[in-house]
């Protein structure tokens, strides 16, 4: 049903089922993992009115809840590390018998599957500060944030061939066409290269 995958590592469909509602995917050598993508593989659907949240345990330090998954849903890609606190609860206890601590030269790290009513996942993903949680709660705020960003990005392009003061662009100020064709193209193959991140960075 499940399938993840360790950037720069071979698909793993080993899923290890610890009860109806949980499994988890070991992850050798954990230490160099820097994102996992954890997906449904198309074959069985979630039944209607459930999800899965995945969590990861770090050995030592619990797990901790990174989103969910859903049929609306069917793929997350998370970043590991430098994200790491561990948020580990009653309901998720099951994982703990099945993770063990190791030593940190060959350390092995677990994703936790949880499959839950959705209500209880959206509960749980509001919780979280990730983009996950902004995302479900209010899509149109997010979508006029990077359209603002977009414009200022394109703005900041435009008035660096003022030259000097950007504050001298006037209403009447004519900027040539190939002036945003050559932004358009740019900021394009920045989008398909690394995400709209860097306009955030920008900010």
């Amino acid at each position: 049903m499940f399938g993840c995958l360790v950037a720069g590592r071979v698909l793993q469909t080993n899923l290890q089922q610890i009860d109806e509602t949980h499994a988890i995917f070991e992850l050798p050598s954990a230490g160099s993992i820097n994102h996992i993508c954890v997906f449904l593989l198309g074959s069985v659907p979630f039944p209607d009115g459930y999800g899965a949240t995945v969590h990861f345990y770090w050995p030592g330090k619990g797990f901790q809840l990174l989103g969910m998954l859903s049929n609306e849903k069917p793929s997350a890609i998370f970043r590991l590390r430098g994200n790491y606190s561990a948020q580990t609860t009653n309901a998720h206890a099951v994982f703990s018998g099945a993770a063990s601590d190791a030593a940190p030269s060959d350390v092995t790290a677990f994703v936790g599957l949880s499959i839950e009513p959705l209500t209880q996942i959206m509960q749980e993903v509001a919780s979280l500060p990730s983009a996950v949680a902004k995302v479900n709660t209010n899509p149109a705020a997010d979508a006029t944030l990077l359209a603002e960003r977009i414009v200022k990005h394109l703005f900041n392009y435009v008035s660096s061939f003022v030259g000097g003061n950007p504050s001298t662009l006037s209403p009447d100020f004519l900027v040539p066409m190939g002036v945003i064709a050559k932004w358009y193209e740019s900021f394009m193959t920045k989008v398909r290269n690394t995400g709209t991140g860097f306009l955030e960075r920008e900010e």
